[in-house]
């Protein structure tokens, strides 16, 4: 069974909590006394319904001002797929989360309120999504019930956002008119809009094809640990050399001719160990421990590859950069440490190019520095070559976090546009 991993972006009180609570209630992923607690807390606010919404806004000062903060994260399953959800916050001031929720989505449902129509926020989340490369975006307008179930509303909202869409890199883009509170196609079809012939949100989330997004060509595995048990007590695990990881990209299978970097030395693939035992073959983003042929230098940080498909070896990087503090800002000169992978180096920010307004997509080339929630693209020079691939790519080999050096904070994150 696989794992979609989705994200719920959108403006302020669109409904995105509630959504989630609605998928979490009829799939009957809550447990009885979550669900007493939140009816308790409801009943203690007020409110003549359950307000699901309670099930993710779990920060006291979420529920004191009905809003979304922080990603929160939910689980749930189907007897068709497992799923992993990211309710991300709406406001301006929380860009940072929700560029955190939606950077390793595989899905982001964009709501809508009915009434309200398209508004700056669906921009700015439609645009954020598309630039950190989420295959499938869902547009889900909600609150049908408060407009009647208009089908005409219905059409407005989808022809106004096609055409912003249409500047955006968005590969998949379904419609979906819901009503999360009432429960109209969030589960199952709603009686009350007969003029939908599509599916419901599940029954979409259900059979989305997710397994050509990954990149399965170009083999990518970054050494994360090195395991030598060296037990005197068992001959197997005595000479033992292990390189654990997670696959980046590609298939890789027992006999398979890799390259090591940076060294540039070629062995082949003795076998693939995983905590259940070996496997004939691994892809992304499973996480398995290699055995090679030939004994190597190879140690964390490095990449394994095949000859003739090598990541860019780059101390050069131009990034698109999303700057997540307000303890200090990002211009030329700053000094940071880059993450990438596995590998870790300093870095010093050659050049700002330009400021991009994520509301109206304007370049403020002017601009003299990145300040919290702002995203930019910079020239990097790091110390040490990484092993790159662009972002448009591969998410894993193209994206990296920035450090800030003295608090050892995550200040930072990036996506490689280009690299030499």
């Amino acid at each position: 069974m696989d794992i979609l991993r989705f994200a719920t972006a959108g403006s302020v009180d669109d409904g995105k909590s509630t959504l989630i609570g609605r998928l979490l209630f009829d799939s009957k992923a809550i447990f009885e006394d979550q669900l007493e607690a939140v009816e308790r807390t409801s009943r203690d606010r007020g409110t003549e319904y359950t307000d699901l919404s309670l099930l993710t806004d779990g920060l006291r000062a979420e529920r004191e001002q009905g809003i979304t903060i922080d990603v929160a994260y939910r689980y749930f399953a189907t007897p068709r797929r497992k799923f992993i959800i990211a309710d991300t916050p709406g406001h301006i001031q929380y860009t940072r989360n929700m560029v955190t929720g939606a950077s390793t989505a595989d899905l982001a449902i964009i709501l809508i309120d009915a009434r309200k129509g398209v508004l700056e926020q669906s921009r700015r989340h439609a645009f954020l999504t598309t630039l950190l490369r989420v295959p499938h975006l869902v547009l889900a307008v909600n609150k049908m019930d408060l407009v009647d179930y208009s089908e005409e509303r219905f059409e407005e909202i989808r022809e106004e956002f096609t055409a912003f869409a249409s500047k955006l890199n968005a590969p998949d883009l379904t419609f979906i008119p819901i009503s999360a509170l009432l429960g109209d196609n969030v589960v199952s079809r709603s009686q009350n809009m007969p003029w939908y012939n599509g599916s419901s949100l599940l029954h979409h989330l259900e059979n989305v094809h997710i397994a050509s997004d990954r990149n399965l060509v170009d083999v990518r595995f970054p050494v994360q640990y090195v395991i030598r048990p060296q037990r005197a007590t068992d001959p197997a695990l005595h000479d033992y050399r292990g390189y654990a990881g997670q696959v980046a990209g590609g298939v890789l299978k027992p006999g398979d001719e890799v390259m090591h970097l940076p060294s540039g030395l070629s062995t082949r693939i003795a076998s693939i160990d995983t905590y259940d035992g070996p496997v004939e073959e691994a892809f992304a983003p499973m996480s398995v421990t290699l055995r090679l042929e030939d004994d190597i230098d190879i140690s964390r940080g490095d990449m394994i590859c095949r000859p003739n498909n090598q990541p860019h070896a780059a101390q050069e990087l131009e990034a698109m950069v999303c700057w997540m503090t307000d303890a200090s800002k990002l211009g030329p000169r700053t000094k940071l440490t880059i993450k990438h992978t596995t590998r870790t180096a300093r870095a010093l920010v050659r050049d700002l190019h330009y400021r991009l307004d994520v509301n109206t997509l304007h370049r403020d080339e002017a601009a003299q520095s990145l300040g919290l929630n702002e995203i930019g693209r910079v020239s990097l020079r790091v110390t040490q070559p990484l092993f790159v691939d662009d972002y448009a790519r591969n998410r894993l080999t193209g994206g990296f976090i920035l450090v800030d050096e003295s608090t050892n904070n995550t200040v930072g994150a990036g996506m490689i546009v280009d690299a030499r």
